[in-house]
């Protein structure tokens, strides 16, 4: 069976790094079951052969209007489908949409009628707004970082700011790596308009944004730039939480030591691109 990879050695690359990461999801026991969700813009790759290539499945509906992305393509996990089958087979356990001219509406072209993850609308809602501010980042990924979401349990680190500082504060490169630090969304239910809008908010804001008891949601360039962030961050959680399991609450670096971290590496106070 012919696939849209075949000869589009950027868009074969692209999907590539995908499947590493979803690789690297599933090894650190971030992505349970079906858990967890992916998000590309592969526009830039999509010569006029792939533009001309019909629905492969009837058209489904965003359930709301995304000007920014008409005639855009995006590479979307599917709907129930596990990261660890994605690593292995990325175009079965997911597939090439087409967003159509009216903004409301999608259609598969290819490889196979695999229906998007049902947290289509937040990410793409996400990819409307990156392109509306003329960012260079293309990739959403949520997941499940088991020590970030752990932390979402604790009331103190639902207060704006705090779990930013404290995870900052935990080794110099997560400061250096996740500038932006990390925005918070109070519980809403999965799928539900709610939570879209209320993550489009805080994106504005952070580059990674942890849902209450349940995940977090990266932007970033690519794929791995929205894991990587991801990773730094559940890192530094994981090393606060081996400080508390040692019987105290860590001292963290101070804030001076943090502003001087800042200041000489000329940390971004905001998105780069």
């Amino acid at each position: 069976m012919n696939s849209i990879l075949d000869s589009r050695p950027g868009l074969a690359a692209v999907i590539d790094q995908i499947a590493e990461v979803t690789g690297y999801l599933w090894q650190k026991g971030w992505a349970e079951r079906n858990g967890g969700n992916i998000t590309v813009n592969v526009t830039e790759f999509m010569d006029d052969e792939c533009k001309a290539m019909p629905a492969i499945a009837p058209v489904k509906q965003i359930g709301m209007v995304l000007p920014r992305l008409k005639g855009k393509y995006f590479y979307c996990k599917g709907t129930g489908k596990r990261m660890r089958d994605l690593a292995r087979w990325p175009m079965q356990n997911g597939s090439i949409v087409r967003i159509c001219d009216d903004c409301t509406s999608y259609e598969i072209i290819a490889d196979e009628p695999v229906v998007p993850t049902s947290e289509l609308p937040t990410h793409l809602a996400l990819q409307n707004y990156l392109l509306e501010t003329g960012s260079c980042y293309k990739a959403t990924l949520h997941t499940h970082p088991i020590e970030l979401v752990a932390m979402s349990h604790i009331p103190r680190f639902l207060r704006e700011g705090e779990m930013t500082r404290v995870l900052w504060s935990m080794i110099p490169e997560t400061l250096a790596f996740a500038p932006l630090g990390i925005g918070i969304v109070p519980y809403a239910l999965p799928s539900s308009v709610e939570l879209a809008e209320a993550t489009l908010e805080q994106i504005k804001k952070y580059d990674v944004v942890l849902w209450e008891k349940h995940g977090t949601v990266a932007v970033g360039q690519d794929i791995m730039d929205a894991f990587d962030q991801t990773d730094v961050l559940c890192k530094a959680a994981n090393i606060y939480m081996c400080a508390r399991n040692m019987g105290s609450e860590p001292d963290g670096m101070t804030e001076a030591a943090m502003k001087e971290v800042q200041d000489v590496f000329k940390l971004p106070k905001e998105r780069p691109c």
